[in-house]
């Protein structure tokens, strides 16, 4: 590398949790020798503990919650399950209090090491184009409607103090597909297909490109890889499109046991002076080598095409 040339920036994205964190996670992350962690959401079903856990990572990092997070409290039926009192605790306010400045929820946090700014969608979203759980998010937020939630987003990125945005949420945005296996596609009922992304979030991204504001990533989860129509193949994991890349991290489970071994997986991106250059996904083994790598996509010689997916086992 030429010694005045952009240094790489390597970004782990850790998709939907579901209750699989542990502390192997934490020295996985540092084998791999990233710069920057980025977090999609349901970590479990109001998951304190494993939030405090996540909250303790000892790099930098910022993490947006998604709909299992607010189990408990946004539905009526998650009401009627609650296993505690909350007139004695908030479990979604803790877990907000625990990641604090790493919450960036309809907020933003900026990195000015890596001239990036990670500004953060709707928590909590269950995705698809009706608006849910209005009281939630207007006792939570002060927000009503789709467009009250673009109008906050657009906000956070323009607050933002460094040149490009990453945007997080805990689901994509529409415009990116309609079939099953789009990458926000509804891959269940009857009709199967659709598209189940946050309008909101495409509204947001849409005017604060119309403003002049580098994206070069917006990343989710929501949507799991493993679809449920079909066992012949996986979800699509990435768009890419002019100037952004889309990326799909959850792949779930994220942590798989046999008796022979253990296996973790993060969603890893590299950018160089504010593009995407590589995106993928890692597998590390118990002695914290990768074991399998997918590589998604990649324009290291920045000639703006996709290449065909790949996989390394190793």
């Amino acid at each position: 590398m030429l010694e005045n040339s952009p240094k790489p920036i390597r970004i782990a994205i850790v998709g939907d949790v579901h209750d699989q964190w542990e502390e192997a996670d934490a020295i996985a992350l540092q084998h791999l020798g990233v710069d920057l962690v980025l977090f999609v959401g349901d970590f479990g079903n109001e998951a304190v503990e494993l939030v405090g856990r996540l909250a303790a990572l000892d790099l930098p990092k910022a993490a947006i919650f998604g709909n299992h997070d607010a189990w408990y409290t946004a539905s009526d039926w998650g009401r009627s399950k609650r296993p505690y009192d909350p007139k004695v605790e908030d479990r979604v306010q803790q877990q907000i209090d625990l990641l604090g400045a790493s919450s960036v929820g309809y907020g933003k946090l900026d990195f000015p090491q890596f001239n990036l700014s990670v500004v953060g969608s709707r928590p909590f979203s269950w995705g698809g184009t009706e608006w849910k759980y209005s009281d939630f998010y207007q006792d939570r937020y002060g927000i009503a409607s789709f467009e009250a939630s673009t109008q906050r987003i657009v906000e956070m990125g323009m607050n933002a103090t460094c040149e490009h945005l990453i945007i997080i949420g805990h689901n994509g945005p529409t415009g990116l597909g309609e079939d099953p296996e789009s990458i926000c596609g509804k891959d269940w009922g009857e009709p199967i297909g659709g598209d189940y992304g946050d309008p909101d979030l495409a509204a947001a991204i849409a005017r604060l490109q119309e403003q002049g504001k580098s994206i070069p990533l917006v990343t989710f989860g929501h949507m799991h890889h493993k679809l449920r129509h079909t066992k012949e193949r996986l979800r699509q994991p990435i768009v890419v499109r002019p100037d952004t890349v889309y990326l799909n991290a959850a792949r779930c489970p994220r942590i798989l046991s046999t008796i022979e071994r253990t296996v973790r997986n993060f969603s890893l991106v590299t950018m160089v002076d504010g593009r995407v250059t590589q995106a993928g996904l890692v597998w590390m083994t118990e002695d914290f080598q990768v074991g399998l790598e997918e590589v998604y996509w990649t324009n290291a010689a920045d000639d703006r095409h996709a290449s065909a997916p790949t996989s390394n086992v190793r």
